[in-house]
């Protein structure tokens, strides 16, 4: 399995976006992601830092339901 990249909150938040993602807003250092399907709303919290530690990474890939490749190197 390849690794994460190293990426920012900023970069997180712009793929999530291209995926269908909206800021619903913000709190302090974090923003919050929001998804909208006809049965459920996904939300994902991401923190607006230079650098995302891989466990953080993780957990917003998980929570996301996207596919891991998107956040690899």
């Amino acid at each position: 399995m390849p690794r994460l990249r190293v990426l920012s909150g900023a970069q997180v938040c712009r793929i999530l976006a291209g995926h269908g993602f909206v800021e619903a807003r913000r709190r302090g250092s974090h923003v919050v992601m929001q998804k909208r399907l006809p049965d459920t709303t996904i939300t994902v919290i991401v923190p607006d830092h230079n650098e995302l530690k891989t466990g953080t990474l993780s957990s917003i890939i998980r929570q996301s339901r996207l596919p891991r490749r998107l956040f690899e190197a």
